[in-house]
């Protein structure tokens, strides 16, 4: 196609597009309302997604120490505990300092269990590579010798895991059927707006024009509808995501967990919907257009 047809046709979509601009302004509102619906329950999921994964990641093995343990026997016992597969990494926590996080959590009452009356372990805490593994890492561990107890949650632990695999699968299927939607909403709004202008199309064909010479510009117009479409859902969330962000940084301080930085997240989710916004509008007008030339 000549450079000079090309921006014709482009002149043409943005002349067409000014001339409906009640049409115009209906079909951007849908494309925005649709991707402003896509696009927060995106944010919504990868950002349920991150704190599952913290949870995940917080859930850990308790070995607790047998009281008539040895320095050495927990020398040894240390050893045999990295050799478990799928073990990352251990930490070592004594009894006396068991015993002042129980203080800094629940209150100076447990003061009187301190010196002789200490009834708590020492313990080893575990973090395992993959957190599903914890059950299997709990078992190798309590076979050891001057092994107390083991605690990982057992089966609250496993139910966990269960219900944030479920969480995701619904997630990501709720996404899928909102992007089907996306793609019915575009594709229907553009159709109308070429429908109404089915005398003009009419007159184009009656003198000889190709059906691509008449496509090329609602296929322009589709892309323009479908990026303005995008970028308005994309400067709302984008102000709004930061403003949550800020919010959830202050009520999750302190804790383990955290949302998803604003940075890189929001842009990639802005560039994300500007390019479906731009996708779906091309896609949506030549499905469109192909119906209805074929009339």
């Amino acid at each position: 196609m000549k450079p000079r047809t090309i921006g014709r046709h482009i002149r043409d979509a943005f002349k067409s597009l000014l001339r409906n601009g009640w049409m115009t302004v209906a079909a951007i509102s849908a494309v925005g309302m649709t991707l402003m619906l896509v696009g927060s329950f995106v944010a919504i999921l990868f950002n349920v997604n991150k704190i599952a994964s913290d949870v995940e990641n917080d859930v850990s093995v308790r070995v607790y120490v047998d009281l008539a343990a040895e320095q050495d026997d927990k020398d040894d016992l240390k050893e045999k505990l990295e050799k478990i597969s799928n073990v990352e990494s251990i930490t070592y926590s004594t009894r006396d300092e068991e015993l002042t996080k129980l203080i800094g959590s629940y209150g100076e009452e447990f003061d009187l269990f301190g010196d002789d009356n200490n009834p708590l372990y020492d313990v080893f805490i575990l973090s395992t590579e993959v957190p599903e593994q914890t059950g299997k890492v709990a078992e190798e561990a309590g076979n050891n010798d001057y092994v107390a107890k083991v605690e990982y949650g057992g089966a609250t632990a496993e139910k966990l895991f269960d219900t944030i695999a479920t969480l995701r699968t619904v997630g990501i299927v709720i996404i899928v059927g909102l992007l089907l939607i996306a793609v019915f909403l575009i594709s229907n709004t553009i159709r109308i707006t070429i429908i109404s202008r089915s005398t003009e199309i009419e007159i184009m064909r009656l003198v000889g024009a190709k059906n691509s010479y008449i496509r090329w510009p609602f296929l322009i117009e589709g892309s323009v509808i479908g990026f303005v479409g995008g970028l308005i859902p994309t400067v709302v969330l984008f102000f709004l995501y930061r403003f949550l962000f800020d919010l959830g940084a202050k009520y999750l301080l302190g804790s383990n967990f955290a949302l998803l930085s604003a940075n890189p997240f929001i842009y990639y989710l802005g560039l994300g919907m500007i390019g479906m916004g731009v996708v779906l509008g091309s896609i949506g007008s030549v499905f469109s257009m192909s119906r209805f030339l074929k009339v």
